[in-house]
């Protein structure tokens, strides 16, 4: 963000904060350096912007150089009004957001994972391998077909203990889910489970 006219969209931005809840109404928003800090840009920048601001009536700041946030419409009527597009520093902080979201469906999906093979007479010889993840690809004969008309565990050895479908997760899934495209399925088997497998799920044509 360029110091000499980044100003405006130092304020729209802020402004964005407002609306997403970031900075709720009657609550104090961080002090002038540390919002100098967060955007790379002098105090004065910070200045200007917070004094657009308030001309807009979206924030009031005192003698004691507080600045306060007093209204969250007249914010979305103000980036509405300026086709306002997010900036780099609040792009980042949505990124960050999503990755610490994913961390912890990622930690709760291991977590059931390993209740699974502890729990799981089945799966108890299996212990000393670990599960692995192959997706579907579009190209795969897999897709459209159910595990169990595709008599997956007699073709491959491997069992299947949970499908990664998006953000969604089904744990041992049966015999009657459908596979699709961009699946991700979670197998454990012997040392060899991997390669065939991904073999079998990679190929384009096979007949049962």
């Amino acid at each position: 963000m360029q110091e000499m006219a980044g100003y405006k969209s130092i304020a729209l931005d802020i402004a964005q904060r407002i609306v997403s809840g970031e900075f709720p109404v009657r609550s104090k928003i961080s002090g002038r350096s540390l919002l100098a800090g967060q955007y790379h840009v002098s105090p004065e920048t910070i200045r200007k912007s917070i004094g657009l601001l308030k001309e807009e009536g979206i924030v009031s700041v005192s003698q004691g150089k507080e600045i306060i946030v007093i209204s969250d419409e007249k914010a979305n009527e103000y980036i509405t009004r300026n086709h306002y597009l997010k900036s780099a520093y609040s792009l980042k902080q949505d990124l960050q957001l999503l990755l610490s979201e994913k961390k912890k469906l990622d930690r709760h999906f291991d977590i059931l994972l390993t209740e699974i093979i502890e729990t799981s007479d089945r799966l108890q010889n299996l212990k000393p391998y670990n599960p692995v993840e192959i997706r579907i690809s579009d190209k795969s004969h897999v897709i459209g077909k159910t595990i169990g008309m595709l008599q997956f565990w007699q073709h491959t050895g491997a069992t299947i203990i949970a499908l990664r479908r998006g953000t969604e997760v089904s744990i041992s899934p049966g015999p009657h889910v459908i596979l699709r495209e961009n699946d991700t399925l979670v197998v454990v088997g012997d040392e060899k489970m991997y390669e065939r497998t991904a073999q079998f799920i990679n190929q384009t044509e096979f007949y049962i």
